[in-house]
């Protein structure tokens, strides 16, 4: 795998991650990541993909692009991850970011880093994704021995029909913006041609 963001390792376990959240609503030192080694081949190659577009590239929070984009099965992403147990609450310190081959840094750091050039304390970049209920994607947080071994369990609440219907309507308002974005890259490379209006003739004359 080349260099991505979102993607990162269990430190010490080298157990590879994405991460889903950087920060938690009143847990700056905490992150929600997913491990993939063990997600099934469908699932796994449907979220790999995800991360290397430009979209996913180009967020802050991989979470929020996960929100709003279903698996070939038509399940949420990040609904169906949690709902399936899949997702962990670990220490930021804990979380190995690898933002190039030859690079690599602890996720705490980099938040720090981050606030830093956002003029904001750490607290402060939590960008939990609108409309997911901070109580139905609690995590069992995992030590790094735990980690290594087996998934923890998080809460396996089953999704509403508002959750549903949720889902939908910020997964069909990101699809306009993508559009409307792919639109006017278009428009900017090929420049629409101006309809001439014909002028028909009068047969009279």
């Amino acid at each position: 795998m080349g260099s991505f963001k979102h993607v990162g390792k269990i430190k010490n376990t080298g157990v590879r991650v994405l991460v889903v959240f950087r920060t938690l609503p009143g847990e700056s030192d905490k992150a929600l990541v997913l491990p993939t080694a063990t997600l099934p081949d469908a699932y796994h190659n449907s979220i790999m993909e995800l991360v290397e577009t430009d979209q996913a590239q180009q967020s802050f929070e991989f979470g929020e692009l996960m929100f709003v984009r279903l698996f070939p099965d038509g399940r949420p992403m990040l609904q169906a991850m949690q709902s399936d147990n899949r997702l962990q609450k670990v220490s930021t310190s804990n979380v190995i970011m690898t933002p190039t081959n030859n690079n690599e840094v602890s996720l705490d750091q980099l938040n720090i880093l981050i606030s830093e050039q956002k003029n904001c304390t750490v607290d402060e970049l939590c960008t939990f994704v609108k409309g997911a209920s901070t109580e139905k994607l609690k995590t069992t947080e995992v030590t790094e021995k735990e980690t290594s071994t087996k998934l923890q369990a998080s809460n396996n609440a089953p999704l509403s029909d508002e959750d549903i219907a949720k889902s939908y309507r910020s997964q069909a308002d990101a699809m306009y913006k993508e559009a409307a974005r792919l639109r006017k890259e278009a428009d900017d490379l090929d420049p629409p041609k101006k309809k001439v209006a014909k002028v028909s003739e009068d047969a009279s004359a």
